[in-house]
């Protein structure tokens, strides 16, 4: 664990990996609810880091170093998360592409991405693109060479490391195994993104 310092009053932790991440954003969010951390403004996860924002002129980053000194970053968080379960029909552009690249069928890389148990590892890229953790080695595959201009709302697709459903439309170089008919943002929603860091995620075939 390191930390580097983003201007006066936040300060970047940079962590080992995904679980590391996770189990340091749930630590800080934890000691926030409680209390403990009432300078703390803005958490926010990534793949590798977590940033924290504290008040102007308080000694909230003091505080930040002191909960992640007692915390056990090879543990997992011990709290409950929310679960949530998304529909996918496995009808992709990309799904006999990535059946081809993993030595799978096409039957068996469905299968695969829905046996697996998904962590909100840190949202990006667009307003409710959550990036999941826990893909199964097989379906870990490379972006496209030349990304799409543009992925429709919906699209399931997997990454590196990552899966994810794409909340709107925009351009992406995700390989496409699937589609999702749930609406993961809503501007005027409370909140109006449906996933958040942290959060627990399963897919289920959809016909």
């Amino acid at each position: 664990m390191r930390f580097r310092r983003c201007g006066a009053d936040a300060v970047l932790v940079e962590l080992a990996g995904a679980s590391e991440v996770d189990t340091a954003r749930a630590a800080l969010d934890e000691a926030r609810q409680r209390g403990e951390l009432p300078d703390l403004v803005e958490l926010l996860p990534g793949a590798r880091t977590v940033l924290a924002a504290v008040r102007p002129g308080s000694r909230g980053l003091d505080a930040v170093r002191a909960v992640l000194a007692d915390t056990n970053l090879t543990a997992p968080p011990a709290r409950e998360a929310r679960e949530i379960t998304l529909p996918v029909r496995y009808d992709g552009p990309d799904l006999e592409l990535v059946a081809e690249t993993a030595g799978l069928s096409t039957t068996e890389v469905a299968e695969r991405h829905v046996a697996g148990e998904y962590t909100v590892a840190f949202c990006g890229f667009a307003p409710g693109f959550g990036y999941l953790n826990g893909l199964d080695a097989a379906l870990q595959q490379p972006r496209l060479d030349t990304p799409r201009t543009r992925v429709p709302a919906g699209s399931v697709g997997v990454a590196g490391e990552f899966t994810a459903v794409y909340p709107g439309a925009s351009p992406g170089g995700w390989r496409l195994i699937g589609s999702c008919d749930v609406p993961l943002f809503d501007p005027h929603g409370q909140p109006p993104a449906v996933l958040a860091p942290g959060d627990r995620v399963r897919f289920e075939v959809r016909s």
